[in-house]
């Protein structure tokens, strides 16, 4: 069994940490579908944010039976320190730290996947974070900065050296951001090298690329990213396989439907009306992928400004889908 700490979880499939997608409602549906493991979405380790709704947000504990996981992001040891001391103090039973985003205003400031190129800076960070608080602290990194310096091997053994509890692996480089293809021969080595466990990331979009990935780089676990926008049963699927059961049949509309409303009316009693709304409209365009006149349908309900307007409008597609046909 796969363990954080003290915290023992079911499976060894984790929902990946995705900036404006993984709120408490988003996380509460892929844990209900299976997923074992699911922090937060990223927030600045500037302790003045707590102050924003937006961060408030973020942190928001999800009523899913996981532990309570907030990931943190920054380049200063001691504001990191803090903010993580900060979130326990809230309720966190987990902080993740963030070296592994390759956006642009996280970089900039070098945090994220650019504290990758100073490792004494990385040391320093982990350091004083462990440090400071008493529960377990999670590490989600790259392969290193660009394909010519992977030093994600070196990353990963200093991590353990201070007592980092679980690597997430992404299997590109910073340079890369979502580029190619993820490779996972680094992932690998890192695993040989430290016996912390590695959870392995980057284009697993179904139970088979679980398999595969698992079985050529020997980690602990994968981790699930933009695959599961829009498709939280992907967990059910690739945890029911992985343990050696049949693929569970794919979700009808009727139950894409169902969940759909249960993931909006989240979004709405999380954001409140006006945000709500227009934090679903991604969702909405996901969740319908594949469905015919989805394409008519999207463009329609991205004009709704309600949430009675967004919900009568999924009603009517998901009761008569022809009425979205575009007109010839």
């Amino acid at each position: 069994m796969l363990q954080i700490g003290s915290h023992k979880l079911l499976n060894n499939v984790f929902l990946a940490p995705m900036a404006g997608i993984t709120d408490a409602p988003f996380r509460d549906l892929c844990a209900r579908e299976g997923a074992a493991y699911a922090a937060s979405e990223m927030i600045s380790s500037d302790a003045l944010l707590f102050a924003t709704n937006k961060t408030r947000h973020r942190i928001t504990r999800s009523n899913n039976g996981l532990p309570h996981a907030v990931q943190i992001a920054g380049a200063d040891p001691q504001a990191m320190a803090d903010v993580a001391e900060l979130n326990v103090k809230f309720g966190a039973e987990v902080i993740d730290i963030n070296m592994g985003c390759p956006a642009k205003k996280v970089c900039n400031k070098a945090a994220g996947s650019a504290l990758l190129e100073s490792p004494d800076l990385v040391r320093n960070i982990l350091k004083s974070v462990v440090a400071r608080v008493d529960v377990p602290v999670t590490l989600k990194i790259r392969t290193g900065p660009n394909p010519e310096n992977k030093n994600g091997v070196e990353i990963a053994q200093l991590a353990e050296q201070e007592g980092v509890a679980c690597l997430a692996v992404h299997g590109r480089t910073r340079a890369d951001r979502f580029k190619g293809d993820a490779e996972y021969k680094t992932i690998a080595e890192i695993k040989k090298a430290v016996s912390i466990p590695v959870i392995a990331n980057g284009d697993i979009e179904s139970a088979e690329d679980a398999k595969r990935v698992l079985a050529f780089t020997n980690a602990d676990g994968v981790m699930i990213g933009r695959a599961a926008q829009g498709n939280p049963w992907l967990f059910k699927s690739i945890t029911e396989q992985l343990a050696g059961r049949s693929a569970p049949l794919p979700p009808t509309n009727e139950e894409i439907y169902e969940t759909l409303i249960m993931h909006l009316n989240g979004l709405y009693s999380l954001y409140g009306e006006y945000t709500g709304v227009r934090v679903a409209r991604k969702h909405i365009a996901w969740y319908c992928k594949g469905i015919r006149n989805a394409a008519e349908f999207r463009s329609r309900a991205y004009t709704m400004e309600t949430s009675t307007e967004q919900l009568a409008i999924i009603e009517e597609f998901f009761t008569c889908p022809d009425s979205f046909a575009a007109a010839a």
